[in-house]
């Protein structure tokens, strides 16, 4: 079985030939403003938009934790919106991150990589700004995604 590849780097100059997608958390607010994004945002301007338009038009799609909105972002990227966090602040109901959600997500974005044959890049999905343990985020990846022999990259930005 493959394993997590660690690197350092950034993760929206995913490392490597063929097609990539770059899975990263986004909040169930339609935030769009601190963390990760602000990086994607500066490279391609598609999966803010697509992001924004998927939770203003909610009403009508599957906006929600666990949901997965694919943005093709170049010809062999795609951004993989994942919707694994209640909300933006940490309250009484503890952090944002939601681990269901996640594990949720990562199932469909292994669909989406067997099916265009990509591998997988992010940062440390959920354990910045959502405030997760990356113990328990790293086994959904192993089971999601490695299990089903599909190539991961974990950057860690410098």
């Amino acid at each position: 079985m493959s394993e997590i590849h660690y690197v350092r780097g950034d993760a929206t100059a995913p490392q490597g030939k063929g097609v990539k997608i770059i899975a990263h958390v986004c909040n169930d607010l339609g935030g769009w403003g601190k963390g990760f994004v602000l990086a994607l945002s500066r490279r391609w301007p598609e999966p803010e938009a697509a992001y924004r338009r998927w939770h203003r038009e909610r009403a009508g799609n599957d906006f929600g934790l666990g949901a997965v909105q694919f943005v093709q972002a170049g010809p062999y990227v795609w951004v993989a919106n994942m919707v694994g966090q209640r909300g933006t602040r940490t309250g009484s109901k503890g952090v944002p991150v939601r681990y269901e959600a996640i594990d949720a997500a990562l199932g469909l974005v292994a669909g989406k990589a067997a099916e265009l044959g990509a591998s997988v890049h992010m940062p440390r999905i959920g354990c910045g700004l959502a405030g997760g343990k990356w113990s328990r985020v790293e086994p959904l990846i192993r089971e999601r995604l490695v299990g089903r022999g599909i190539a991961v990259t974990v950057y860690d930005h410098d």
